[in-house]
């Protein structure tokens, strides 16, 4: 059994309350963002296509969709275990998850202490690395409570 944290994101259909700014393509509306951690014996190969396919029933297609544009669902391998790959399909550690606070803040919060098997650093301490600038400020991300909802 290995840990797989996996990114979930959306900002199209019925979303609770915005978490952060679309990064990159940024006409369109705002996203809700969570990480999840999950125990799985699949292989990190078959977790990803499990996760695709759970996209396509929610109606993306990733073929046609701009580049960081608007989805209903978007689901991303951050990272399993100690795993460390770079393939045509699948690059584990996520290559972004350094660079994107909407990404390592809920990651940081459930797990501070995975470190990454890469850069050698805890998510709470790339956290702390990342610019308060741009698409990471720390104004951009905020922490949905039921105060907020």
């Amino acid at each position: 059994m290995a840990v797989a944290y996996i990114a979930l994101g959306g900002n199209l259909g019925d979303r609770a309350q915005t978490l952060s700014e679309p990064v990159g393509f940024r006409d369109q509306p705002p996203f809700l963002n969570a990480v999840v951690a999950v125990e799985t014996d699949l292989e990190p190969i078959d977790l990803l296509r499990g996760m695709l396919a759970i996209e396509r029933e929610f109606g993306r297609d990733r073929s046609n969709n701009v580049l960081n544009g608007p989805r209903t669902l978007d689901l991303d391998l951050l990272a399993m275990g100690d795993c460390v790959a770079a393939g045509t399909e699948l690059t584990l550690p996520h290559p972004a998850l350094a660079k994107r606070r909407f990404v390592l803040a809920p990651l940081a919060e459930i797990a501070p202490q995975l470190r990454h098997p890469v850069l050698k650093q805890t998510m709470a301490e790339l956290l702390e690395l990342l610019p308060d600038e741009g698409e990471n400020r720390v104004a951009a991300v905020r922490r949905l409570s039921p105060s907020n909802k």
